[in-house]
């Protein structure tokens, strides 16, 4: 609706303008008349009309000293005069003003229409054109967001090409000059708890908005951009204002521990790369921040994290070596108890390590899930591993790490244990059970077999079509496996190793040892032990 103030100091001429035109059909509606000039400037400051409808001559403020107040007020302000051929010469000043149009007494109800009807499609194109400027500048801010979320995520997966201080400037629309360059990360975590997609969102955005205020006023450029439960982002700032700028993060750090009893249960870190001279290696400092993030899970979240040592002596302890070994005769048995104690070792046995670093840790997790994934031939394998992913990177704690991967390994296996409990497959499981714990003793197809309460020729058959190989070999190569880890693991003479390995003859034993490992008994343990 376009708004109009009549002013006349004659009360008739006011009623004649109202009744000469309908309103509603313009899409017009008059909200005020006033009878002096004063008057008329208060109401149109107040009720801040689209046209005015003056007379050229008024007391108290003359018609040319309202529109020159009413003017300065706004300029879009569309006004008509009305003046008499006696006064015209003041018409012709106020025209100087940039009024829209004027009436001459009488005033006429088919020129008051039409001039009418001319200024409101003129209002109304005015509206148009400012409606199209805000919705294409507010096309072109999202635009340049979305931009700078592409970088911040290009940044994220490591797939950024280098960019340079005039790109950032013309392409994205960044205020970046010479100066440092620093990629930074803030995670929130959240344990085992699911969080609605709503709350997530929430508290990202305040976590984001915090950052903004108590970073953004002491860089010369703040960008940054939230994925699911992280918060990424570039710094550019003044070389002298370094310290201040990681003073203002770790503020930033206590200020979200401090309204814990709010969030809860989740909790913030935040991982800083290193600074750079230029924004061609910001990709270098947001990968320092990606692993530097990881610690939280062994030293605690709530911190800021800069700077990490060597690796640790986890990688050559054998302990991942050790689970995976256990962890195959857990799956191939399908024994989920035997794999939650194998994990249980795992994670007491990295979290126990020296200056382990949470980067360490999270390999060996994503290591022993796609090894398990591999050895129990699992069919939805990416779906599987995608999932471990989704629940790890929400927990804070190694503890938590090794729990996920406990859940979902054990949980696969006896979800597999259920469905292998058919006729024909349970007999092999036993046998295989039955070969694993008896290997070192002079065990027959016949023995086990009848120990399964089968024939033998049946035995034979379903065996090598489970398992894909025959019983014979399958219990040769058990045998060789175990004599692989006693050479690495033990000093045992070969002779007693032979023995320990279901073999009365030494020669025969390596003979057999070397078909099957390339070496003979005592090279492998001089390569490998």
């Amino acid at each position: 609706m376009i708004k109009v103030v009549i002013a006349d100091d004659e009360v008739r001429i006011c009623q004649l303008i109202l009744a000469l035109v309908d309103w509603e059909a313009l899409g017009l509606k008059v909200v005020g008349t006033a009878h002096n000039g004063l008057e008329a400037i208060a109401m149109v400051r107040t009720l801040q009309p689209n046209i005015l409808i003056t007379d050229i001559r008024m007391p108290g403020c003359s018609g040319l000293e309202l529109i020159d107040q009413v003017k300065r007020d706004d300029q879009s302000l569309e006004i008509v005069i009305i003046s008499g051929y006696a006064h015209f010469e003041y018409a012709q000043q106020a025209i100087k003003y940039g009024v829209g149009d004027y009436l001459l007494k009488p005033i006429s109800k088919t020129e008051l229409t039409a001039t009418l009807q001319k200024l409101a499609g003129r209002i109304c194109a005015q509206r148009k054109n400012a409606e199209d400027e805000a919705q294409q500048k507010e096309k072109t801010q999202k635009d340049v967001a979305l931009l700078r979320e592409n970088l911040i995520s290009g940044l994220l997966d490591q797939k950024n090409r280098k960019i340079s201080i005039g790109e950032l400037q013309e392409q994205y629309g960044l205020q970046v000059q010479d100066g440092v360059f620093q990629a930074f990360l803030l995670k929130m975590d959240c344990g085992r708890e699911e969080l609605s997609p709503t709350a997530s969102v929430l508290l990202m955005e305040k976590a984001q908005e915090g950052l903004q205020q108590a970073v953004g006023g002491r860089c010369l450029e703040f960008v940054s951009a939230v994925q699911g439960f992280a918060c990424a982002g570039i710094l550019n700032y003044a070389p002298q204002k370094k310290e201040e700028v990681r003073r203002a993060l770790k503020s930033c750090i206590n200020q979200l521990e401090l309204q814990k009893s709010l969030f809860r249960p989740v909790s913030f870190s935040v991982a800083l790369g290193s600074g750079k001279s230029a924004p061609e290696e910001l990709d270098v400092s947001m990968k320092e921040a990606l692993t530097l993030i990881e610690e939280r899970i062994v030293y605690g979240t709530g911190r800021l994290y800069e700077r990490m040592g060597g690796p640790s002596a986890l990688m050559g302890s054998g302990a991942l070596e050790r689970y995976l070994r256990d962890m195959t005769h857990a799956a191939e048995i399908f024994d989920s108890d035997l794999l939650g104690t194998v994990t249980d070792t795992l994670s007491k046995e990295c979290r126990e390590t020296k200056d382990v670093h949470g980067y360490e840790i999270l390999e060996a997790v994503s290591s022993a899930a796609e090894v398990f994934a591999v050895r129990t031939q699992m069919a939805e394998r990416a779906e599987f591993l995608q999932e471990l992913r989704r629940q790890v990177k929400r927990c804070s704690e190694a503890a938590q790490v090794f729990d996920c991967l406990k859940e979902f390994c054990c949980g696969y296996l006896a979800r597999q244990s259920a469905q292998q409990e058919s006729e024909s497959v349970r007999p092999i499981r036993k046998a295989k059970q039955y070969i694993q714990e008896h290997y070192s003793e002079p065990i027959t197809q016949e023995e086990v077999s009848g120990m399964v309460g089968l024939s033998p020729a049946y035995f034979s058959v379903l065996f090598k079509k489970t398992e894909g190989e025959g019983f014979a070999r399958y219990l040769i190569n058990v045998r060789m496996e175990q004599a692989k880890i006693l050479l690495r693991e033990t000093n045992s003479p070969v002779l007693e190793i032979c023995r320990l390995v279901g073999y009365n003859d030494v020669k025969h034993f390596t003979h057999t040892f070397e078909k099957a490992a390339g070496v003979k008994p005592a090279v492998y343990r001089k390569l490998y032990g």
